[in-house]
């Protein structure tokens, strides 16, 4: 599993882009020119990976309150599905369509 998780990681860094920055590298006129081909490449790179460290550390975050609130997410989820199972089973389903009817014309959402 780390070798896939490392296949996936370090696919753009070896992919088709890489390969058609280096020919366009290789092309320029100058080797500064090519330089800062590959110097943009490399910045652009290592932004996806700082950028994805930083949303990682704040999804930690967001998965700790979810965890320390599982017991109450998973009751009231299974409230919710006994409560749109009973409206199936008495063919009252249709309130639920008119709330949202009313709630997405409140908001304006509903096509003319």
């Amino acid at each position: 599993m780390l070798g896939g998780a490392f296949a996936v990681c370090a696919a753009p860094c070896i992919g088709t882009v890489l390969a058609a920055v280096l020919v366009l590298a290789s092309n320029t006129g100058t080797a500064l020119k090519g330089a800062a081909l590959l110097a943009a490449y490399a910045l652009g790179l290592g932004a996806a990976f700082l950028s994805a460290g930083v949303a990682f550390g704040r999804a930690m975050t967001t998965f700790r309150w979810l965890r320390d609130r599982y017991t109450v997410i998973q009751v009231v989820s299974g409230l919710i599905l006994v409560a749109l199972g009973l409206l199936l089973f008495f063919h009252r389903d249709w309130w639920l369509h008119v709330a949202v009817n009313r709630t997405l014309d409140y908001l304006g959402l509903t096509s003319p």
